[in-house]
């Protein structure tokens, strides 16, 4: 006897369905202070809200897209745990840990850290006579921050590392701190991440950040882990990122541009 795709998995009846859904709810449901705020934002009814998170009804296809939308989920909400799903998205999601890390990954405002491209600099991990100058793209998808860059080939190829474009790519996630942001960022398929921390500088223009990086390797007698890193934000300005992308590489401190000469300190030890 052929068994169909349904019995699979046992099936539901539409009360346990109305529960999962009314369940998952109220967990996405539970981060916002005021239940009557939240179904303002939505759009929906606190009756009829009300009458979801208690398993008496279902939305309608439209309103359950509103939903999904809103809380950055998918329809499987009416069918599955919500703990599953939100493994699926991602270990940073994951429920064992979704309070402490992943939760508020995107509450970055524009104002805070803002998209385009931004210049970096800072002391080079492999030569400490030497700055290094590169150039990353920060951009918004699916509500979370991401960046975005190549290695400089100069440095690829002094560490004896492969100099094509795949290989120098690195991208990452940046997350919201409580007085700057951080990013996690790493090459394709390697173990080997970095962290960069960032606090906005006051200044006249109000468009440099300070922090330094971190790069998880064992500690050498030759080289460094941790260095100050100073960002500039070029904006989208096409002048500015071709101008910046020629200076991509080493400098010597001399040659560095004054005003990341100063955020970065050359002369005092980073600690």
């Amino acid at each position: 006897m052929n068994e169909g795709p349904t019995s699979l998995r046992p099936q539901k009846s539409p009360a346990e369905l109305r529960q999962m859904f009314g369940q998952n709810l109220r967990i996405l449901a539970r981060n916002y202070p005021s239940v009557s705020r939240l179904c303002r934002d939505l759009g929906i009814n606190r009756t009829q809200f009300n009458r979801y998170l208690s398993g008496e009804s279902f939305p309608r296809p439209d309103v359950l897209h509103r939903i999904c939308s809103f809380f950055n989920v998918d329809a499987r909400i009416l069918l599955e745990p919500l703990g599953a799903l939100q493994t699926d998205r991602g270990v940073l999601n994951h429920p064992l840990i979704a309070d402490y890390v992943g939760t508020g990954m995107t509450d970055i405002p524009q104002d805070v850290f803002p998209d385009g491209f931004y210049r970096f600099s800072r002391r080079s991990f492999i030569e400490q006579d030497l700055i290094i100058i590169g150039l990353v793209y920060v951009f918004r998808r699916d509500e979370h921050t991401f960046i975005r860059g190549y290695e400089a080939k100069e440095a690829m190829r002094q560490q004896g590392l492969p100099t094509d474009t795949a290989t120098r790519e690195f991208r990452g996630v940046i997350l919201p701190q409580e007085d700057g942001v951080a990013a996690l960022v790493s090459h394709a398929r390697t173990m080997a991440t970095s962290f960069n921390y960032l606090s906005r500088v006051a200044s006249f223009q109000n468009h440099y950040w300070v922090g330094y990086a971190t790069r998880t390797v064992r500690e050498t007698v030759t080289g460094c882990r941790a260095a100050r890193l100073a960002y500039e934000h070029l904006g989208k300005d096409t002048g500015a990122v071709l101008q910046a992308a020629r200076s991509v590489g080493f400098c010597s401190p001399d040659e560095l541009m004054p005003y990341h000469r100063k955020l970065l300190q050359l002369d005092r030890p980073f600690s």
